[in-house]
């Protein structure tokens, strides 16, 4: 079960070092529960992969993380992606227009909420295939539900990227795409979670089952560019 304030030896005592991790120093890992994914600059070369516990062969997800960035104006950033061989399969998006959205191969479902700032932001995506319900969850709270892609499947054997958006498979990078700020408790599961999971995800206030698909505190990963590990607090 996920529970706040778990962590791993080597997490707690590379936190209470001071020890912040660079792109130099690490270049893949296992775990990040205790810390965060620092984005500091636009770049059209960094970013972070990610190695799913199973494959992404998906009827349904939610996806939820901490984020925060100063990002203003008319500027998309892409705050996940999922990319296949010919398909974009599942993007996150804060639009040009201030919008948010997420994509599954082909046009998006778009949303009316607060937007990102400074502070950190607990922000959930969910989405069911045998419905098409799909909504965004901001601190707790969620947005008006919508019909998106019922009857659709998210297929597998593609590679996770947090930073960037591939316009092809793991190429065709824009700066002006990518994501500038810090993203953490990053996590996935193959089903949608309850109001009250997710209520509980972002106040600490109970038991949530970890991601099936990523668990923060034992998530594969992989920095390329200037990404920087360092304490979520």
């Amino acid at each position: 079960m996920f529970a706040c304030g778990e962590m791993g030896v080597l997490v707690a005592t590379l936190l209470l070092s001071g020890v912040a991790l660079s792109a130099a120093d690490v270049s893949s890992g296992a775990g990040l529960f205790g810390n965060a994914l620092v984005f500091p600059i636009e770049t059209d070369n960094s970013y972070v992969t990610l190695t799913p516990q199973k494959p992404l062969e998906l009827k349904a997800f939610t996806i939820c993380m901490n984020v925060a960035t100063e990002l203003k104006g008319e500027r998309e950033i892409l705050l996940f992606a999922y990319r296949t061989g010919d398909f974009d399969e599942l993007n996150i998006w804060r639009e040009l227009d201030g919008r948010y959205s997420f994509y599954l191969s082909g046009e998006g479902v778009f949303f009316e909420i607060p937007q990102l700032n400074t502070f950190k932001t607990h922000l959930c995506v969910t989405w069911e295939s045998a419905t098409g319900l799909s909504a965004f969850w901001v601190d707790g709270k969620r947005s008006i539900r919508k019909v998106y892609k019922r009857g659709h499947t998210i297929r597998p054997k593609g590679t996770v990227l947090l930073g960037q958006d591939p316009d092809r498979f793991l190429g065709d990078f824009d700066a002006k795409q990518s994501f500038v700020g810090e993203i953490s408790d990053f996590n996935m599961w193959d089903y949608v979670l309850s109001e009250n999971q997710i209520k509980a995800l972002y106040s600490c206030g109970g038991h949530v089952p970890k991601g099936n698909i990523f668990d923060w505190e034992t998530i594969q990963y992989q920095i390329r560019g200037s990404v920087f590990v360092a304490s979520a607090d």
